[in-house]
């Protein structure tokens, strides 16, 4: 029989982060372990407040799990259907409990989860991520991050110019530009981008507010620069709007429920010729070494969350000059260490 335990679980940053919305220095997770047969799946949950979750919601949700009823993690669908239905939304959370059963699935048939989903391996390039900060802070940390390919830089605020110029006087890495929907007037954002693609940028990530669809189509039309959606798109079920509203589309696990249904919108999305961008929450190795099974569908990789982290209880997918490397072990690939005691 299938058996779940969970406990909560602080993670702290190294430094602040900063978006244009606001700021946190650390993340609460919800870590999450399926047992099956004495073998352990891990999983976690980061929850953002943007999203509507936290350690009170994601522990009254997994208290109504009932997994007696399954005799078969391998039952992989209807598991994860009774999952999505017990409440709506609790999309992370949701996530830790896919996450933990695909981890045992891999390791009951002693495969990485990429091979079971049919998928090559992969070592991924992620671009390493830049708060908002002030400009000259902002071109600080671009000097420690000279190891990596891609800089994702944060915009949205009055500042972006300054922001960007500081950065590219210490760097020629090209830029990853999430405006995290901050940008308001779409003739300005057109101007801007216009602006960021001379300065080396490969593309916009949710220029303007999820809700202003006419806004980020007509942008999308008329932009020299690839944009994804990300805040717009959470889900599978997203996709089709969004397929006439970006070109692409950033999928991340706490937003989408897991690796399943991530898989599914990597997969619809290139059917609909857009671009896939894989991303992430701050989290730990768990989170990150999941998604990156699914790195074989993406065009950009974002998969930095745990990088910043002091207290990361796993070990999983490592670093090697910008470039992620999987473990290649069973599962999602991870170790648990001391902290990670149920």
């Amino acid at each position: 029989m299938l058996t779940l335990a969970f406990k909560p679980y602080d993670l702290r940053l190294k430094h602040v982060f900063r978006i244009s919305r606001g700021s946190r220095s650390n993340a609460p997770l919800m870590l999450t372990r399926l047992s099956f047969e004495g073998i352990h799946g891990y999983g976690e949950a980061s929850m953002p407040v943007l999203y509507g979750e936290s350690l009170a919601t994601a522990t009254a949700f997994l208290n109504q799990v009932d997994l007696s009823g399954f005799a078969d993690p391998f039952d992989t669908e209807r598991i994860l259907q009774y999952i999505d239905s017990l409440a709506p939304g609790n999309t992370a959370v949701k996530a830790s409990l896919d996450i933990a059963l695909h981890d045992l699935i891999g390791k009951l048939l002693q495969l990485p989860v990429h091979r079971y989903f049919g998928l090559p391996a992969a070592q991924p390039y992620t671009s390493m991520t830049i708060g908002v900060d002030t400009p000259d802070e902002m071109a600080k940390k671009a000097l420690k991050y000279n190891e990596f390919r891609y800089l994702k830089i944060k915009l949205g605020t009055a500042d972006d110019r300054a922001m960007i110029t500081a950065i590219r006087s210490v760097t020629q890495q090209p830029f990853f530009i999430d405006a995290n929907q901050g940008w308001k007037n779409k003739e300005e954002a057109l101007e801007l981008i216009h602006w960021l693609k001379a300065q080396g940028t490969v593309f916009i990530e949710q220029p303007m507010p999820r809700e202003d669809i006419t806004g980020n189509a007509w942008l999308t039309e008329r932009s020299p620069l690839p944009t994804v959606g990300d805040e717009a798109v959470q889900r599978l079920a997203d996709i089709s709007r969004a397929s006439s509203t970006y070109h692409g589309i950033n999928i991340k696990l706490m937003k989408c429920t897991g690796i399943r249904e991530g898989f599914k919108m990597a997969v619809t999305a290139k059917a609909l010729g857009m671009k896939v961008m894989l991303g992430c929450m701050t989290e730990t190795s768990c989170a990150i070494s999941a998604a990156a099974q699914l790195a074989g569908l993406a065009d950009w990789v974002d998969l930095d969350g745990h990088l910043d982290t002091v207290n990361n209880p796993y070990t999983g997918i490592g670093l090697s000059e910008g470039q992620l490397v999987p473990t290649g072990e069973p599962g999602i690939g991870i170790t648990p260490g001391p902290a990670e005691i149920f």
